[in-house]
């Protein structure tokens, strides 16, 4: 193993990869095809299972070609904070070579487009902060001025948010808060002193006021300043459902983006009390499985399931939230609870010891062509993939958190 600097770590090495060849290529991560062992973490399991499935790490949502995206920010935003704990460089290399096929000479990133304005692909950026400080290469920091630059220039609805991208004008999605925020958060308080937190805070205000509904707590998936898109509310701007993925990238935006925020700036205690409510709402309508469903309100009727990404989120944010102190002790349990059901509801284990999570919602949005109209039947009608990233990755912190 290149730069081995402990005999602890060669120990790591043999125990928790024995299904893993530990050499390290420029854009690949060399696997071999022996069991995954059932004796380490979840965390590690499921990564393990990932760099098995995806020695390529731009392969992690079974892309074909390269692409900067932000599904491979949240998976490998998960293997950062599985690096930090167990400090193997197996996890450390998978994100470095996931960095390396995009990011130029002239810090320009391959297959980003600028002009799209799409907040989505912002999130990736979150992995440049440690690539650049281990290596002080200019390229990485010119990357992530580079997304800073679309973040200046983002479209805003007239009140000040941003739009989720530039074809869905005046419209703020629940997603957006984790794609754009964290980044943000990040690089205001590395890189300018903390100057824009409250610019910070007020994406999380407009969504709050806006897309809450006062009768259960929980958050609409989307709000439509204008009001104009078909799928809105035109009295509130709301679109129709609540979907538990969309508010678990809302909480988990609130989780990750405080840890950046001054206990004593003034926008903190905000935050704090966003999480909050927003936890107390989503536990009345945990499944007594500790899951909770596509449809986060809609229980059991017919065609709503329990579903792995939102729960993954959920266990997620509940659990750093309780560890940081920003959420009551008793979200640790709730958040054990949830993972507890994820295992026993919705994990199988593969022939060579993979770790795979069933349930889990591929792809849902609002508008766009063909049009999707946020309808109950739209939401439990799109298809699900086993081991979908956006399910893996909260999935990996969530067992961290929970030192599962």
């Amino acid at each position: 193993m290149k730069n081995m600097k402990s005999l602890k770590y060669v120990i790591l090495c043999f125990l928790a990869f024995t299904i893993m060849g530990c050499k390290s290529q420029k854009n690949t991560v060399e696997s071999s095809t022996k069991t995954i062992p059932t004796n380490i973490k979840w965390s590690d399991r499921m990564a393990l299972t990932l760099i098995k499935a995806h020695p390529e790490s731009y392969k992690i949502d079974d892309a074909k070609e390269p692409k900067w995206d932000y599904v491979h920010g949240l998976v490998l935003t998960s293997f950062e904070e599985l690096y930090k704990t167990r400090k193997n460089e197996i996890y450390k290399n998978y994100i470095q070579s996931y960095v390396d096929i995009f990011v130029q000479a002239d810090g320009t990133i391959k297959t980003y487009q600028i002009e799209k304005y799409n907040i989505d692909m912002v999130v990736a950026g979150r992995l440049l902060f440690n690539v650049y400080q281990n290596s002080k290469e200019e390229k990485y920091l010119k990357a992530m001025q580079l997304l800073r630059k679309q973040i200046e220039e983002q479209p805003r609805t007239a009140s000040g948010g941003f739009w989720h991208k530039k074809i869905y004008p005046n419209q703020m999605w629940l997603d957006g808060l984790y794609m754009g925020e964290p980044f943000y958060a990040e690089y205001t308080k590395t890189f300018e002193d903390g100057k824009n937190f409250d610019d910070i805070a007020k994406q999380f205000e407009l969504i709050h006021s806006h897309a809450t509904d006062p009768k259960t707590g929980l958050l609409y998936h989307a709000w439509d300043e204008s009001k104009a898109i078909p799928w809105a509310n035109k009295e509130t701007g709301t679109s129709p459902n609540f979907w538990s993925r969309s508010i678990g990238w809302y909480v988990m935006a609130l989780v990750d983006v405080l840890d950046y925020f001054p206990k004593n700036h003034p926008k903190q205690k905000q935050l704090v009390g966003y999480l909050n409510k927003t936890a107390d709402a989503l536990v009345k309508f945990q499944d007594q499985s500790g899951l909770w469903y596509q449809v986060t309100d809609q229980g059991n009727r017919e065609g709503n399931y329990l579903e792995a990404s939102g729960s993954s989120m959920f266990a997620y944010a509940f659990a750093k939230g309780a560890n940081r102190g920003y959420l009551p002790t008793k979200y640790k349990a709730i958040a054990n609870k949830a993972f507890s059901g994820i295992i026993k509801d919705l994990v199988k284990i593969g022939p060579d010891g993979e770790v795979i999570i069933t349930q889990a919602c591929a792809v849902a949005g609002l508008g766009g062509k063909p049009y999707r109209d946020g309808s109950y039947e739209y939401y439990v009608n799109e298809r699900k993939k086993d081991n979908d990233p956006k399910a893996t990755g909260p999935f990996i912190l969530a067992a961290l958190e929970l030192n599962k």
